[in-house]
């Protein structure tokens, strides 16, 4: 039996478990329309993710997947962090605001998480998936024993085989052209930079698992793309930011509609690791910066505060705007109409 089978779905795509984009309501209703919708709890504690999770049953019976963050634990740097905040400094003034008087760990890892995991355990929701690393064998044993499917993201080959013999149930590929967090296990480890499709053939022929495409796919002739080179199932972010049911304020939904879509960067400087993001006003100064920002997601402490004061003055040009190289093809409509046309327009490519 195929994953997309094994799941009950109706069609082969995935909504991305985007951070500021992705809510109960939004997963609820993708999976109501028959493919997979998903929450991201990676920033949230057990008992914040117990009421996503619950929220999203209370709206659906069908599955859908709980998204977390596995990266190591950060280390605090006092030096780097002062000198960081000081280089943010002047922003924060021509705001009328002070930045933090010292950074923190704004959320642990699900690594270290042992409520997380107890919870998860509890409510066993049909898919976990895992971005920036993998958790302990433990962890993925007791999962697996709840009765969950499953995911993890892998940049490379090395990072799809790492999750092969960790006993994950599937690998999301995540292109270089992909919105939001590059999954990389280490991010400082040189990145080779694949592209969606190259890596999706790649991981298809080299490795056993099944195959999820991610990154830049924006419609249904590109899903029917990545499911001729070997893919199971696309999974599909920027193209939900616009839908009523996404988290995304005003100024992101906006700059989603401006020249900004063509000109998504890499950026370190928002979150302490390389994401993709809508060119703002945050990324261009980041781009020029001569202090580098602490580990993440200690520099986010800094990022949120910045983007808070911004905000307080009308400009939203600080925020984790994430969006990948799709982003000019994005279209505003509901959810399940959203998965209605991208369905029509694999049948119709076909």
């Amino acid at each position: 039996m195929s994953l997309i089978e094994s799941l009950g779905l109706s069609h082969p795509i995935i909504q991305a478990p985007m951070a500021g984009v992705s809510t109960p309501a939004m997963a609820a209703a993708v999976s109501n329309a028959g493919a997979l919708g998903s929450i991201a709890v990676g920033a949230a504690d057990a008992e914040s993710g117990r009421s996503m999770i619950e929220a999203v049953r209370a709206q659906t019976g069908r599955p859908f997947n709980v998204n977390l963050f596995a990266h190591a634990p950060a280390r605090n740097d006092p030096v780097r962090e002062a000198a960081w905040l000081t280089a943010l400094t002047p922003m924060f003034r021509a705001y009328d605001a002070r930045p933090p008087a010292a950074l923190r760990e704004i959320y642990r890892s699900f690594v270290e998480d042992d409520a997380m995991l107890a919870m998860l355990i509890d409510l066993a929701p049909a898919v976990v998936s895992f971005h920036f690393g993998l958790p302990s064998p433990a962890a993925i044993a007791a999962l697996k024993q709840a009765g969950c499917l499953l995911l993890a993201t892998a940049t490379n080959e090395v990072e799809a085989r790492a999750a092969e013999q960790a006993g994950i149930d599937a690998i999301v590929a995540q292109g270089y052209e992909a919105g939001g967090h590059r999954g990389a296990f280490d991010p400082e480890a040189l990145d080779d930079q694949l592209g969606t499709f190259a890596l999706t053939r790649l991981l298809a022929t080299r490795c056993s698992l099944p195959v999820i495409a991610a990154g830049g796919i924006m419609d249904g002739q590109s899903i029917r793309a990545a499911l001729a080179l070997g893919a199971v199932a696309a999974q599909l972010g920027t193209a939900f930011i616009a839908c009523p049911e996404s988290s995304a304020d005003e100024a992101y939904r906006a700059a989603l509609a401006s020249a900004a879509a063509h000109h998504t960067v890499m950026t370190r400087v928002i979150s302490g690791r390389p994401a993709r993001c809508l060119a703002n006003r945050f990324t261009a100064w980041g781009a020029e910066a001569a202090a580098q920002p602490p580990a993440y997601p200690i520099a986010y402490d800094a990022g949120k505060a910045l983007n808070a004061a911004a905000r307080a003055r009308g400009e939203g040009g600080f925020g984790a705007q994430w969006a990948g190289q799709g982003a000019p093809l994005a279209r505003a409509m509901p959810a399940a109409d959203l998965i209605d046309l991208l369905a029509r327009e694999m049948r119709e490519s076909a």
